[in-house]
């Protein structure tokens, strides 16, 4: 029998916003699990999902109730809502470079988002934080007319 050396998480000096980012990239991957190991050594609070649209609302809608079913935010604090709001604006910015426009302009996304919270502390100005990552397609609402983009949000609550 060969005995086994407990490896260090290959995750453990990443920060908050690299392990959402991930989690949202490599979902259908084996390193999910050490990820999610990560999180939940932190203490986060996390979810996946994903959502199809041309309608931006639709989107915005899809990751905040999510984010509520799964207990990530408190649907009834708007401090929480409200920083989630802002992660997800935050990062459909960054699917949509900068316009948040979909349907209005003949643009399509199939998305994977994740929602990470959790306590972060920068250089003693601790807190909790809440961020938001999505990753996947946008382009002509026409099969081949698409192309990858990547979007991240973080806020703190």
């Amino acid at each position: 029998m060969v005995n086994q050396v407990n490896q260090p998480n290959q995750f453990n000096d990443f920060s908050m916003g690299k392990l959402t980012s991930l989690l949202a990239l490599l979902h259908n991957s084996e390193s999910v699990k050490e990820i999610e190991q990560e999180l939940t050594s932190r203490g986060y609070q996390y979810t996946v999902g994903k959502v199809g649209a041309m309608d931006l609302s639709k989107v915005v809608s899809a990751i905040e109730t999510s984010a509520k079913s799964k207990g990530i935010v408190n649907a009834n604090s708007y401090r929480e809502v409200h920083a989630l709001y802002h992660a997800i604006l935050e990062a459909i910015q960054g699917v949509g470079r900068g316009t948040v426009q979909f349907g209005d302009i003949l643009r399509t996304v199939g998305l994977t988002f994740s929602i990470v919270r959790g306590n972060i502390d920068f250089s003693g100005y601790g807190g909790e934080w809440i961020s938001v990552c999505v990753y996947g397609t946008i382009g002509a609402p026409k099969k081949g007319f698409e192309h990858d983009a990547l979007g991240f949000g973080f806020n703190h609550i």
